[in-house]
């Protein structure tokens, strides 16, 4: 599970972070189309350690933001295209890059790019189906979908296949970190419930 923060408050990253820490979140992706999200990245680096929280980079559009991004102690970046030399800048790097894409093409490009796991975008209109669909010729390719997740599509797309889920909206959108704890406890259980 990765929690996204879009467009969040500067002077609230801490208090979201320690909410969704509070509730069993052990992922979070600011996007960098967020105010002062870079200073918000190395600031929570400094506070929690890769084995408490992962901090991650969103929106990562072109080499030199993956570098500033990274520098700011980013330890994976979300891109919501296929680049190739992006990807390959962070393979080099031993940084987990996870590209969008929302077609077998798409998904076949960013894997064979070195992606670490593809961002499935916008699961919103790909779904449970897709996933499953996916599952069949790309077995091997990690997938994880982003994008109009709710408490009760998370489940879903987890047990169709997928690895992982991103959400935000619902998530971290609340802005009140005790809401943001319990939903995040909530989903973590609800994920937690489910046949292994």
């Amino acid at each position: 599970m990765i929690a996204i923060g879009r467009g969040l408050e500067p002077d609230s990253v801490q208090a979201v972070a320690q909410a969704l820490v509070a509730g069993g979140i052990r992922a979070f992706e600011l996007t960098l189309n967020s105010q002062d999200v870079l200073p918000a990245i190395e600031s929570l680096r400094k506070r929690y350690g890769e084995a408490e929280l992962l901090i991650g980079a969103g929106t990562v559009l072109d080499l030199p933001t993956a570098a500033r991004a990274v520098a700011s102690g980013a330890s994976f970046l979300v891109m919501p295209h296929v680049d190739e030399e992006l990807i390959g800048w962070c393979l080099d790097r031993g940084i987990p890059a996870f590209p969008g894409g929302c077609t077998p093409t798409e998904i076949i490009q960013a894997w064979r790019a070195g992606a670490a796991a593809v961002k499935l975008f916008p699961a919103s209109t790909t779904g449970q189906d897709f996933v499953r669909e996916m599952r069949g010729p790309l077995p091997e390719i990690p997938l994880i979908p982003t994008g109009g997740v709710t408490l009760e599509t998370a489940g879903e797309l987890i047990a169709a296949g997928a690895v992982a889920v991103a959400m935000g909206g619902w998530l971290t959108g609340a802005r009140d970190p005790e809401v943001i704890r319990r939903r995040a406890t909530e989903l973590v259980e609800s994920l937690q419930a489910l046949p292994r």
